[in-house]
Parts: C-alpha cells; sequence; structure tokens
C-alpha cells in the first residue's frame, strides 16, 4: 500500500526573497486553553485498537476417514458379447449355483447399466479418496468382462475391506415402479453379515434418504431389502451391501441415470452413506 503525504509550504524560497526572522515556538504558558464549550475527548483506552480489525473465517476441512472401502459396479460392458464366459456357473453360496454374471439391464432408450455403475463408482471413489479412504474397485474398466460374482465377494474378503458396496440399477418392466433399496444378506452367514451389514445397509439407505431419493415403491421396506439369493453378498466375510440405485424402465429416474448430474446426485449420496458407516 503506498502513502502520499502532502507537505504545505514545502518549496525553495525564490530568488532574491528576503528570507524571514525565525519565530519562536510559543511556551506553553502563551498557548490559549480550548474554549469551555469544547470537549476533548478521553483518549482510548491502550487495548482498544484504533481501526477495527477484518475478522477472517477458515473453513476447516473435512477430517480424515480411515479404512478400505471395495466398491462393486455391476456387469461390465464386454458381458453382452461373451455368453458362454459369463453363463458358467459358479459358486453363489448357500450350496448354490448361479451364471459367473449377466449383462444387466438397461433404460427403454438404450444406456446400459454396466455404463451407470461404473459412472457412479468411479464418482463415489473420488469422494472417498478426498477423505483419506483406501478403494478398491472389482473392475478395472468397463470394456472387460465380467469378473464372476464369487471372484467379486473374494475382492472384499481379500482387502479385508471395512465396507463392500456394490452398486446397481434395476430393471422392472413396471414403469410406475420406482425408488432405491438397499439389499444385505439375510439370514446372515456370519458375524460380519449380521449387525455391521445390517448398518451399513442403514447408513447407506439414510444418505440416499437424505438426498432426497424416494424409497422404493416395489421391493423391501423402508428402503431395506433382505436377501438370500445374492451370491455377492453370501460369500462375503465383511460386512457387505447391494445398492439398487432405482429402475431403469422409470422415465423420471432413467433421465437421472443417464445425466452426469443425476449420476454425481447419487455418488454423493452413496458416499455420504459410507462414510457415516466408517465414522
Amino acid at each position: 500500500m503506498t502513502c502520499l503525504l502532502a507537505l504545505a509550504g514545502c518549496g525553495a524560497p525564490a530568488a532574491g526573497s528576503p528570507t524571514p526572522a525565525p519565530v519562536p515556538p510559543p511556551s506553553s504558558s502563551s498557548v490559549a486553553p480550548p474554549p469551555s464549550s469544547v470537549t476533548t475527548p478521553p483518549p482510548a483506552p491502550a487495548s482498544t485498537p484504533a481501526t477495527p480489525r477484518a475478522t477472517v473465517t477458515a473453513t476447516r476441512p473435512a477430517s480424515p476417514v480411515s479404512g478400505v472401502v471395495v466398491l462393486d459396479p455391476g456387469h461390465n460392458g464386454g458381458n453382452a458379447a461373451n455368453p458362454a464366459a459369463i453363463n458358467r456357473q459358479v459358486p453363489a453360496g448357500r450350496g448354490r449355483t448361479k451364471p459367473c454374471n449377466t449383462t444387466g439391464t438397461a433404460t427403454n432408450a438404450g444406456f446400459p447399466e454396466h455404463a451407470f455403475t461404473w459412472s457412479v463408482a468411479l464418482r463415489v471413489r473420488d469422494i472417498l479418496v478426498a477423505r483419506g479412504v483406501k478403494v478398491v474397485l472389482t473392475r478395472p474398466n468397463d470394456t472387460g468382462v465380467g469378473p464372476c460374482v464369487d471372484a467379486r465377494a473374494a475382492a472384499g474378503n481379500n482387502a479385508d475391506a471395512a465396507a463392500v458396496v456394490s452398486i446397481h440399477a434395476d430393471g422392472s418392466t413396471n414403469a410406475s415402479a420406482r425408488g432405491f433399496h438397499v439389499a444385505y444378506s439375510a439370514p446372515p452367514l456370519n458375524a460380519q453379515q449380521g449387525e455391521p451389514s445390517l448398518r451399513l445397509a442403514r447408513t447407506v439407505r439414510d444418505g440416499m434418504r437424505a438426498a432426497g431419493f424416494p424409497l422404493s415403491t416395489y421391493i423391501g421396506a423402508q428402503g431395506l431389502s433382505p436377501r438370500a439369493d445374492l451370491a455377492g453378498l453370501n460369500l462375503s466375510t465383511r460386512p457387505a451391501v447391494l445398492v439398487e440405485c432405482g429402475n431403469m424402465r422409470n422415465a423420471t429416474e432413467a433421465a437421472a441415470f443417464s445425466s452426469a448430474t443425476g449420476q454425481q446426485s447419487y455418488a454423493k449420496a452413496i458416499a455420504a452413506g459410507i462414510l457415516a458407516y466408517l465414522a
């Protein structure tokens, strides 16, 4: 900051002008007191600054969260072109087998579930990593085949994950059906499929509900769905849930699934639920 000081009468005297005689400063006794009608304000206390200081409010960064989270984006972009690979039977838990994987569903306009789940998973990953969470994805891209459902479950088990969240979207032929639900393994086959998985299901449900997403009108109750037929949940030894984000055949939800804005909204809601669980 530059300050300018104006000085009156500071120029040199003109040539030939007489030099004025210096005027002695008046003595203290010659200074007239101020008129009685003028009140001199008392000096400000030494502790009071002359100029108010600006107040700066700092935004406290969100606290880091530790733990490993496995995100399982449903299906894969190469599944449809490889029926033999995805139709082979693999263990599904509870003494059952089922196909390695499926193609998934799509909106009526043709936007595929695998593309939606991949985009949402990447967005959830970015949110979690920014908070200090280590994230593992069950597939590296959206162009491959599989992996099979038993391998997806193994990814969470091998990572000793604090939480495993499988991301899907439903394909009910009832176009009026809408809303999300969160599935968990029931009856539980191990301790982690019990209270920890149920608590994870509730926190993810609450995160999505708080974001304004409606609860499913056609599956489960209060946004929760106990399931005994989902291999990824049956084979998990870690807290695990599967989120069906809504019905891709519903026109309103299909529009959200197909847009970047909608995908980001789903990701933020799912991430909020995971972070609440980890906290």
